[in-house]
């Protein structure tokens, strides 16, 4: 039973008991409703929740799919609905709420749905411009993260990706995906990545921990098949570039061990590692630039906001420090469980080295 696995049977019956309580306080604002109807429908809500996982881990289909981005959609918008409710029980402990204005709070909650469900589908392309001492030519990267292919994106991501890199495939050198290539909700089959095939530039991967949940060997097989290059632990020349990759799984909470021999002189040592943690130590050991992603930028508000000042040292964007050194950490492409964004964009970035 893999970790992904563990953690949703755990949650599960706590999230129903929490929907059970978000419903009641929503319904008594206007009027009420039966206990027991709650209950029947907060473990319909967990049921949903918890199901789609076991069809998923073997067979991935259309019903099982749907089921899991219906459960991300209401987990977004049990959570918009949980921050309306607080505000308009707090506010109405002093002053008396006029009905239709609580009705026009609570209907905020689909219609920016609807804007975050257009947000996280949409892929936009940024370009941010790093100057590197003693570079031959102009050399253009794209940078992705956290694709998350799996129930809630399947096919369709990886089919809007190539799309978009054929795109750019003339303008730019090559392609490197700094991990959660798949989220872990579904089995991954060996001609899952084959529209990377026609890609005509190189793609870089070093798995994330969500690649560890659906089994890494089956994930490292599909990129393979694909001719997506995977470093785990390796490094590999390009040019004048010396591309490292570095595995995280999920258990790794210290810095890990760097066979400082995949760190070459002479050529510009980029990093790609999963998460954007030990900046200042994998600088000092010859990394001229780190790739990362894994935070999402908060992927919605008001976990931004969260993120930003309380999670991640480095939670979005692009960080250089005294010594001209880099790191990138984009907000991905996808969406764990919840196919939803807002303040932050599903991107490609090209990094233009110059």
């Amino acid at each position: 039973m893999s970790y992904r696995t563990r953690r949703v049977i755990f949650i599960t019956p706590f999230y129903a008991l929490f929907q059970f309580f978000l419903l009641k306080y929503i319904f008594l604002l206007f009027g009420g409703v039966e206990d027991i109807h709650l209950i029947r429908i907060a473990i319909i809500i967990g049921f949903i929740h918890l199901v789609p996982m076991f069809f998923e881990a073997h067979k991935s289909t259309v019903f099982g799919r749907f089921l899991s981005n219906l459960d991300g959609i209401w987990m977004w918008a049990s959570v918009m609905f949980l921050i309306d409710i607080v505000a308009i029980y707090i506010v109405g402990i002093f002053v008396q709420i006029p009905f239709a204005l609580i009705c026009a709070l609570l209907a905020v909650v689909p219609v920016l749905g609807a804007y975050n469900y257009y947000k996280a589908h949409n892929l936009v392309v940024h370009e941010k411009t790093l100057k590197i001492d003693n570079i031959s030519r102009e050399i253009k990267i794209i940078h992705l993260s956290d694709v998350h292919f799996g129930s809630s994106r399947h096919k369709a991501i990886i089919s809007q990706i190539a799309n978009k890199f054929k795109e750019l495939e003339k303008d730019c050198d090559l392609a490197i995906i700094s991990g959660d290539l798949v989220d872990g909700s579904c089995v991954v089959e060996e001609d899952d990545f084959m529209e990377f095939k026609d890609v005509n530039m190189p793609i870089i991967f070093t798995p994330g921990n969500h690649d560890y949940y659906p089994g890494i060997d089956s994930v490292v097989e599909a990129c393979r098949k694909a001719g997506i290059i995977v470093l785990d632990n390796k490094s590999l020349e390009f040019e004048c570039l010396n591309i490292c990759g570095i595995s995280y799984s999920v258990g790794d909470r210290q810095m890990p061990e760097v066979d400082q021999s995949i760190i070459k002189e002479g050529f510009i040592n980029i990093l790609n590692y999963h998460v954007p943690y030990y900046w200042e130590e994998f600088s000092n050991l010859g990394f001229d630039i780190q790739l990362s992603g894994h935070t999402h930028g908060g992927q919605f508000y008001p976990a931004v906001q969260f993120a930003d000042l309380l999670m991640y040292k480095y939670n979005r964007g692009l960080f250089k420090n005294k010594d001209g050194k880099y790191l990138h950490v984009t907000t991905g492409v996808g969406s764990t469980d919840i196919p939803m964004r807002w303040g932050t964009d599903s991107e490609l970035v090209i990094l233009k080295l110059t």
